[in-house]
């Protein structure tokens, strides 16, 4: 059974449901964690466009994406998650950590239990996937037996920096700092927790979201059992690596 812990509302439909829906096509067995046991809302925001304007195209979850996250909303597993205080890693296989930017990303992206968890996972040596902010997560996850991240002599992706500040300064003129979780970019804070700055690898091209007849198109980047991706313009490339090591 994969974990894949969640906030309570504003994370990515797309980094959850794609992968969701596409391992559980292949017979995985999936468990959600959500900070109280309650079920989850993703960032509406990217199922609907509001707000993005002519960007709207570029920035929102695609067709295949909201398929994915309406039939994701409407499963038994969705529809009763665990909160994050009841996981015990020696119960699953894997953990998949999705992403989002929205503020309400930060009890996710701030949790200690969760913070916890990866660290076993690790320890565990049993695979970790993170796409996105969830790479923000993974990184913050301070191993005690060595006090530093569980990242630090892994090779990873995250969003990009570029990425990021793109959407913010398109948009921050009616939307704040919707785009901004936080003051520092992902980017920036992820490599800050790496043994070197090399560890950070960027990728190839962002103009195209990848698919399941274009895998090339997405970035990941593998280290062992673990696997991370940059934005949902990875998330099938980032699915079948996961795959291939779960």
């Amino acid at each position: 059974m994969i974990l894949i812990p969640i906030p309570s509302s504003d994370f990515d439909p797309s980094e959850a449901s794609l992968p969701w829906k596409l391992l559980s096509e292949s017979n995985f067995k999936f468990q959600f964690a959500t900070p109280d046991g309650k079920k989850a809302k993703a960032d509406e925001r990217m199922l609907n466009g509001k707000g993005l304007g002519i960007l709207k195209s570029g920035f929102m979850a695609r067709r295949d994406a909201r398929d994915a996250y309406l039939e994701m909303e409407n499963s038994k597993e969705f529809q009763n998650p665990i909160p994050y205080s009841k996981i015990r890693e020696k119960e699953f296989q894997a953990i998949l950590l999705p992403g989002g930017h929205a503020q309400g990303m930060k009890e996710y992206l701030e949790s200690k239990i969760l913070q916890n968890v990866v660290v076993d996972f690790f320890h565990s040596n049993k695979p970790v996937a993170a796409i996105c902010h969830g790479v923000l997560l993974a990184s913050r996850s301070i191993d005690p037996k060595t006090n530093k991240s569980v990242l630090y002599e892994k090779n990873t992706t995250a969003l990009l920096q570029k990425q990021e500040l793109f959407a913010y300064y398109t948009t921050r003129l009616w939307l704040g700092n919707y785009y901004k979780t936080y003051p520092l970019t992902v980017q920036a804070e992820v490599t800050s927790f790496l043994k070197s700055k090399e560890q950070f690898k960027t990728g190839g091209s962002l103009s195209v979201r990848d698919s399941l007849e274009n895998l090339d198109v997405g970035f990941t980047v593998v280290d062992g059992n673990y696997v991370s991706a940059r934005w949902p313009g990875d998330v099938y490339q980032f699915t079948n690596d996961f795959k291939s090591i779960l």
